[in-house]
């Protein structure tokens, strides 16, 4: 497994770099048959010490991301959380068949961010775009994936068209599935998926 390391705001030192390793690799032996490479990125951000890691394996992502004051904590925590959601998903990682292989090619996506404006009525200020890559994949696939993210949403399109769909974590523990086509295919294995409910108009005020 190929381990990519980046130090940001401190000093990058062989100690953390094989303490990272040994964890990783004590992980991706119990729970996976492969792992194919592992992104890590080691900050210190206001005397507070972050670990984001990210694995991929095979088609999926599996994210633990944590802070403390002390970097091997972090690095820990965030190994700790990665092997749980494994653990979760283990045989269906080992035995999972995709069901878009004859999929179409994932489908660009922008999303921005804007700014809270401070003063009612006036415009959000747009601070930052970007793009990224919706891959296709069924709805069960897309709540897994999310999972193993520790994401509340993931965007992604459905197999057999390039129609955007949102998966999202629902409050009372179901998954809600925003879906840009006219079909909605329901996940399986008993996953609890619901389609938000249509928003009513408002009222209209009564002529004074």
């Amino acid at each position: 497994m190929q381990v990519n390391i980046t130090f940001r705001n401190m000093f990058a030192t062989d100690a953390l770099r094989t303490h990272v390793q040994e964890r990783l690799a004590k992980v991706a032996d119990k729970y996976l048959d492969k792992v194919t490479e592992a992104h890590v990125t080691l900050s210190l951000e206001r005397y507070l010490h972050h670990a984001d890691i990210n694995l991929h394996a095979g088609q999926f992502h599996v994210r633990g991301k944590e802070k403390s004051e002390d970097m091997y904590a972090s690095i820990d925590l965030a190994c700790d959380k990665i092997e749980r959601q494994l653990k979760k998903y283990k045989d269906r990682l080992k035995n999972h068949r995709p069901a878009h292989v004859h999929a179409r090619e994932p489908v660009r996506v922008r999303y921005e961010i804007f700014a809270a404006s401070p003063l009612d009525g006036l415009p959000a200020e747009l601070m930052r775009s970007d793009e990224f890559l919706a891959k296709p994949m069924s709805v069960e696939e897309a709540i897994m994936q999310m999972d193993l993210m520790n994401n509340e949403f993931l965007v992604f399109t459905r197999p057999d068209s390039r129609d955007v769909s949102v998966v999202y974590r629902r409050k009372d523990g179901n998954y809600g599935v925003i879906d840009s086509g006219v079909s909605f295919a329901p996940a399986t294995r008993g996953a609890r998926v619901t389609t938000p409910p249509p928003v009513p108009p408002e009222p209209r005020s009564a002529a004074k």
